[in-house]
C-alpha cells in the first residue's frame, strides 16, 4: 500500500462527503481500499482536519487498557474505536485486542528496547573481598600471600647471582 499524504487523505475525503462520487469510486481513483478510505472519512468526523496530522507516540498500558475497555464496554467495532482515539491504523488496535486475549494483560506492557546493560561483576572482583582478619580464610590469604613473596625473592636472587658469575666469567 502506497503512503498518501495528510493533503492527499483530506481531498479523497472530501470529495467522498461532497457525495458526488460512492466510496468505491474515489478509493479505486487513489488506489487504496475502500476500508481505508472508510477509516479516514470516520477519523475526519471525530477529530476534523487534525485527524490525518501525524503523530508519533508511545502508547502507556494504562492508555491500551483504556481503549479497549472502551471498546467492550460500548460495544464498537476496531475501526470505529480506531478513528475515536485517533489511531494511525486499525491494526494497532487489532494487535492489542490480539494481544490481550492470548497472553493476557502483561502483554501490553511496554517493553524495553535494545540490548540489556552490561553487568558490572568481574570474577576477580569477588575474590578480592577481604575476610575478616583472624579468620581462617585471612590467614590462609596471608600465607599464600607470603609464599609468593618468597618465591618471588628467590628468583630475584637467582637472577642476581647468575649476573654475577657472567662477570666474573667475561673478566
Amino acid at each position: 500500500m502506497a503512503k498518501f499524504t495528510d493533503e492527499e487523505q483530506m481531498k479523497a475525503v472530501k470529495q467522498y462527503l461532497e457525495g458526488n462520487e460512492g466510496c468505491g469510486t474515489i478509493a479505486k481513483e487513489i488506489g487504496v481500499h475502500v476500508s481505508n478510505l472508510q477509516f479516514w472519512v470516520r477519523k475526519y468526523e471525530y477529530h476534523g482536519e487534525k485527524a490525518f496530522s501525524k503523530s508519533y507516540t508511545n502508547h502507556s498500558f494504562q492508555y491500551k487498557l483504556d481503549v479497549l475497555n472502551y471498546m467492550n464496554e460500548n460495544g464498537t467495532s476496531i475501526f470505529e474505536t480506531a478513528a475515536i482515539f485517533n489511531m494511525p491504523s486499525d491494526s494497532t488496535l487489532w494487535n492489542w485486542q490480539h494481544l490481550f486475549e492470548t497472553q493476557g494483560w502483561t502483554a501490553l506492557e511496554p517493553k524495553k528496547k535494545g540490548r540489556p546493560p552490561m553487568k558490572n561483576e568481574n570474577p576477580k572482583t569477588s575474590e578480592k573481598q577481604a575476610p575478616a582478619e583472624g579468620s581462617i580464610e585471612a590467614l590462609k590469604a596471608e600465607n599464600e600471600r607470603l609464599r609468593m613473596e618468597n618465591a618471588y625473592l628467590k628468583k630475584l636472587n637467582a637472577l642476581v647471582q647468575n649476573k654475577e658469575k657472567s662477570i666474573k666469567k667475561t673478566k
